[in-house]
């Protein structure tokens, strides 16, 4: 076998200390001969328990077939974001995303190494997640009112556009077909699909939502579709959230952030109505409305290869459109008062608007964050505000330094200030050359004495 150094050792130890990883290395007779403090900790170990020892007795679960480094070993082949289940030697279960290399030597494999990276707490979150769901589910399911928090009606609008497409959100949420939603980050999304089931005949059934950039790629599956027992050490029979979902709407927010082979399931699922939970054998009927949306427009993500073009078209049987606030300016000046009732109400105050200002600000800010943005501007001036009516001063501190800004530009072009400016600094100029004799000064200017005299009276009023 392949010697390392003790230079080398140390110099490959030291470096492989510094990773934020958890790094296991073995040798081909499964013995630890590296293992770092960041896997120790994942492992719930101390690395003493673990150096040098045989894998397989630190981790008795395992076996040689289950255990990603031994199969490594075994086959020469790498395992790449494999999840991996087992106890270690204190009865704890740990949940690992694994990259497992062969370590080759003059083509003579000498070892594994794996790279861990620990989801034990996560996936235990995402577990009590669908449980409290399911029982939420069961307890309320015939009281609409506790599955939604918001109707069509709450979606607050004066524009034409905006407001028939509600219209047709409303009698298209008779059908049970798939439907896509995109816009920008804070236009109501999830508040209009939450209006769409709510007037469906799905209204009594479970609503919901999912945002597939919040859980990892090796996770979303499992919750997605569920795992049967024995798919992996410690899985246990669990309904994903297309089964929790059965006979109401799942929504899939930033359906563009799921990998491309998950896409690929969904649209089976989309197509048969069938799910398969995770290392089952057994197909299970549902009866579910997708609902997904995205922030980027579809085009977008179809050319960045982000959308598979075969679920878009499938979802692409009602497509909505949510314009960003800065396209419609009359709703800019009707959400600001409506949500100064609104803080009135909760912050008990008397705010009676916005001053003229502060609405041609508001007018020409772009709202990157859409109406989101505006309600949290809104509720931030209601607790600073000790007038009756909002002022500029009242604005965060960032759009108060743009108002600013945008002021000081606009003054720059005022022709009148200027001009203003530039006869004081000539006045000035010519008052010093001629040592504050009026009469000199008067001819440095080309003017008559009398009018300097009154435009200097009135420079100093």
């Amino acid at each position: 076998m392949v010697q390392l150094t003790a230079l080398t050792q140390e110099v490959l130890s030291a470096i492989l200390k510094t990773i934020d990883e958890g790094i296991h290395v073995v040798n081909t007779e499964g013995k630890t001969i590296f293992y770092n403090e960041v896997a120790a900790r994942h492992d719930g170990m101390n690395v003493k328990e673990v150096q040098g020892k045989d894998l397989l007795d630190v981790f008795p679960s395992l076996t040689e077939n289950s255990s990603t480094l031994l199969r490594v070993i075994k086959t020469g082949k790498p395992i790449y974001n494999q999840t991996q289940v087992y106890v270690n030697i204190h009865g704890a279960r740990i949940d690992t995303i694994n990259t497992t290399l062969p370590i080759f030597v003059d083509k003579q494999i000498i070892g594994a190494v794996e790279i861990a990276k620990d989801y034990t707490r996560l996936k235990q979150l995402s577990e009590s997640l669908l449980d409290l769901q399911k029982s939420v589910n069961k307890n309320n399911k015939k009281k609409t009112s506790k599955n939604i928090k918001y109707t069509l009606d709450d979606l607050k609008t004066v524009n034409p556009i905006f407001q028939s497409l509600k219209d047709e959100g409303r009698k298209l949420a008779k059908s049970d077909s798939p439907i896509l939603v995109y816009g920008e980050s804070g236009t109501g999304k999830e508040l209009f699909v939450q209006g769409i089931h709510h007037a469906s005949h799905r209204g009594e059934g479970p609503f919901i939502a999912q945002n597939c950039a919040a859980i990892p790629e090796t996770l979303l599956e499992s919750i997605l579709f569920g795992t049967a027992k024995g798919s992996y050490t410690g899985a246990v029979e669990r309904k994903g959230l297309f089964e929790l979902a059965d006979g109401g709407t799942l929504f899939l927010d930033e359906l563009h952030t799921m990998p491309m082979e998950l896409q690929a399931k969904l649209l089976r699922v989309l197509e048969d109505g069938m799910v398969r939970r995770v290392g089952s054998s057994q197909n299970i009927s549902v009866d579910v409305r997708v609902i997904a949306a995205m922030n980027v427009h579809p085009n977008t993500a179809l050319q960045s290869q982000k959308l598979r073009s075969d679920l878009y078209y499938r979802l692409n049987v009602f497509t909505f459109s949510l314009l960003p606030i800065r396209e419609r300016k009359e709703d800019i000046l009707f959400l600001t008062d409506y949500f100064i009732e609104f803080f009135n109400k909760s912050l008990n105050k008397r705010i009676h608007g916005a001053e003229q200002k502060v609405e041609a600000f508001f007018l020409n800010h772009p709202w990157p964050g859409n109406v989101r943005e505006l309600k949290h501007t809104i509720e931030y001036m209601m607790n600073v505000c000790d007038n009756d009516i909002l002022q500029l001063k009242d604005l965060p501190i960032i759009m108060k330094q743009q108002a600013a800004g945008n002021e000081k530009s606009e003054n720059h072009l005022s022709l009148r200030r200027n001009v203003e400016e530039l006869e004081k600094q000539l006045i000035d100029i010519a008052l010093n050359q001629s040592a504050g004799n009026i009469k000199q000064a008067a001819k440095l200017l080309e003017i008559p004495r009398q009018t300097l005299q009154y435009k200097i009276k009135k420079i100093r009023e």
